[in-house]
């Protein structure tokens, strides 16, 4: 029998199992309560839009093109589309500087392979987004905490990239409600991440997968807006790359996202996607774009008054059931609360003993820290769960930590 393990890649040592995509099967226990997929709730999706979508592209002058190879770009309504939305949120484009992906996953792993050589160093935060780190992982890189409060100099990142051999390849964040924190970049905070990019001539990669989930607060012009404003408008002299989805909005099954950036930047883009998979799904895309030409604004509307529900459902009862000790973020939206527990605590331990005993499931924390801490965090979502899940289920995880803790 071949050793497989002798034969593969120096990178498959880093493919590992997404905690996240292993809990999600237990969703499929119904006596679970679980907070732990962020995943948007299917009640909420636009399933006759789609039906009708979907109807009207088989069904008229676009059938043959819907079923048919396509441009690696992208389908230009949408992508023309998706300039009035970017527009709206203070980012001037062309459908040149917009490129369609499988889902913004994919966005990531492309960055990934453009932009880092084995031994570079990716800058993220501490907690970051788990789907960064395995999309991240596969080109081998070292990781720093990118600390977005500016108590570090670009000459520290510098030189910490320097002793492990490479250099600051780029800056990762999401700057709206990120996935885990649930916490929004202030807008000095954004300026900064601005001057630093700058000071290190690295890019910014900007996750806007929850931006359009604002429950209350002001908008923050996104880290591409501010970037544009200090470059004259002229998008293609930015070095900031944001990624969008409709998977948080519309639907996640039909795996469309984007890419806008300067010009140069798609281009090389596009060569990555003729390699991996020609173009993202046409039919697909269709379908977004008539959905989304049809309703965008109401669909998105409608998420949010049933997310803000939920949220304030889920911070209210961690007030009522959480035990001294324990703090949490608040978020102004998003899909997320993140918990820091007691040091003493394995949030790891804890969730195995919650499944076992009490029948909730979370998200354990450690897996979105690069350095392997964070081990007394865990991560709570909203999106799905029902007002009495969410009473129960804060009642029950508060009892088990007190259990826990022996008090």
């Amino acid at each position: 029998m071949l050793d497989w393990q002798a034969v593969y890649a120096t990178r498959a040592s880093r493919m590992k199992a997404s905690e996240i995509r292993e809990l999600l099967k237990l969703l499929d226990q119904p006596d679970i309560i679980s907070f732990a997929g962020g995943i948007p709730d299917p009640a909420l999706f636009p399933k006759e839009a789609f039906r009708a979508a979907y109807t009207d592209v088989l069904t008229g002058s676009t059938a043959n093109a819907a079923l048919q190879y396509s441009v690696s770009e992208g389908y230009l309504p949408l992508r023309e589309w998706l300039v009035e939305q970017m527009g709206a949120i203070g980012i001037a484009c062309r459908p040149e500087n917009i490129m369609i992906v499988s889902g913004s996953q994919q966005g990531l792993d492309y960055l990934g392979k453009l932009f880092l050589s084995p031994g570079d160093t990716a800058l993220v935060t501490r907690p970051t987004y788990l789907g960064a780190l395995q999309a991240f992982n596969a080109y081998e890189p070292n990781y720093d905490q990118l600390a977005i409060n500016g108590n570090r100099t670009p000459q520290s990142y510098a030189d910490n990239a320097a002793s492990n051999g490479g250099r600051a390849k780029f800056a990762y964040v999401t700057a709206d409600f990120g996935n885990p924190s649930g916490e929004t970049m202030t807008l000095a905070e954004r300026e900064r991440l601005l001057d630093l990019a700058t000071e290190l001539d690295m890019p910014v990669l900007e996750d806007g997968a929850y931006q359009s989930l604002r429950y209350d607060g002001e908008a923050i012009p996104p880290i591409l807006a501010l970037d544009l404003a200090r470059n004259g408008g002229e998008i293609d002299a930015t070095r900031t790359i944001y990624s969008g989805s409709f998977s948080k909005t519309l639907a996640p099954g039909l795996r469309t996202g984007w890419l806008c950036a300067s010009e140069a930047v798609i281009s090389k883009l596009v060569l990555m996607k003729q390699a991996a998979d020609l173009h993202s799904s046409t039919i697909n895309q269709m379908a977004i774009h008539h959905v989304a030409t049809h309703g965008f604004a109401a669909q998105v509307e409608k998420i949010r008054v049933a997310y803000r529900e939920r949220r304030d459902l889920l911070l209210s009862a961690l007030a009522r059931h959480m035990p001294a000790g324990v703090e949490w973020t608040k978020p102004e939206g998003g899909m997320f609360i993140w918990v820091t527990l007691p040091e003493s605590i394995d949030s790891a331990a804890l969730l195995a003993e919650a499944v076992k005993t009490v029948r909730i499931a979370f998200v354990p924390g450690q897996a979105f820290h690069a350095d392997g801490t964070g081990a007394n965090t865990l991560r709570l979502s909203f999106s799905c769960a029902s007002a009495q899940g969410i009473e129960e289920g804060m009642l029950r995880l508060g009892n088990l930590i007190r259990k826990t803790l022996g008090t």
